[in-house]
């Protein structure tokens, strides 16, 4: 990455969370009555997020993988995942709550990331950041995963995230709908159909795409105000579940 796109990066992304915090804080008691009294328990939820890596990174081992704690309110039950497995949420997933899938549209579940990007966890615009148990498995199974998110950080909201819904599933009136066929099950066995490989593969063009914007600062720039501009419309559009 250039060094003025760091640079800049970073300014933006100091004064960006800083100002969404302060923009956002009086949603904070509203949404967390809403949580509890729809299911009681934590109003915050926080995992383990594979963060910005670097070319020698160890994929083999999700164990040795650079983390941090990444904060969401919460949207699922306080026992969704109760046997420790790491599972990706599902079309009509039953563990998210009424409230829980509002605030999923609508993307107000992400606002508690903008104190990760404070602390330089995250950036506001980037890949998804995945938990490291699952990007273990999908750097095995889609080819050039692990290039997603090298020397790149997380974002909160990125290229995929507002071309895509919120489980990474592609529009059918959009132009990548075209390769359809390619990303979605490519070898057509019936036992993958539906997979969490297929979204993941489709967020990857993405997310690829993304990176590429980043060795040229105005096309960095560019990209990245449009990407900020673009996601309240997003939100308000309550794409995704």
């Amino acid at each position: 990455m250039d060094w003025k796109v760091s640079v800049v990066k970073r300014a933006i992304d100091v004064v960006g969370a800083s100002t969404a915090l302060c923009v956002t804080a009086p949603l904070y008691p509203v949404i967390a009555a809403a949580l509890y009294l729809d299911n009681p328990g934590p109003i915050f939820y926080s995992q383990e997020r594979v963060g910005r890596t670097h070319p020698t990174a160890p994929w083999e081992n999700a164990r040795a993988l650079p983390t941090f704690r990444m904060w969401k309110f919460r949207s699922m039950r306080i026992d969704s995942e109760k046997d420790g497995r790491a599972k990706l949420a599902s079309t009509d997933d039953d563990r998210i709550t009424r409230v829980g899938k509002f605030l999923r549209k609508t993307r107000l579940d992400e606002i508690p990331q903008f104190f990760n990007v404070l602390k330089g966890d995250m950036s506001i615009v980037g890949p998804r950041p995945e938990r490291p148990e699952l990007v273990r498995t999908l750097c095995a199974a889609i080819p050039m995963f692990e290039e997603r998110t090298r020397m790149v950080r997380p974002g909160i909201t990125g290229l995929a995230q507002i071309s895509l819904d919120y489980l990474g599933r592609m529009p059918e009136d959009s132009a990548i709908a075209t390769l359809k066929s390619t990303l979605l099950n490519p070898f057509k066995l019936e036992e993958l159909e539906g997979s969490v490989a297929d979204d993941m593969r489709t967020k990857l063009l993405y997310d690829l795409a993304y990176a590429a914007r980043l060795e040229d600062f105005w096309g960095f720039l560019k990209t990245d105000l449009e990407i900020m501009l673009r996601t309240p419309a997003v939100m308000l559009g309550a794409r995704g579940r």
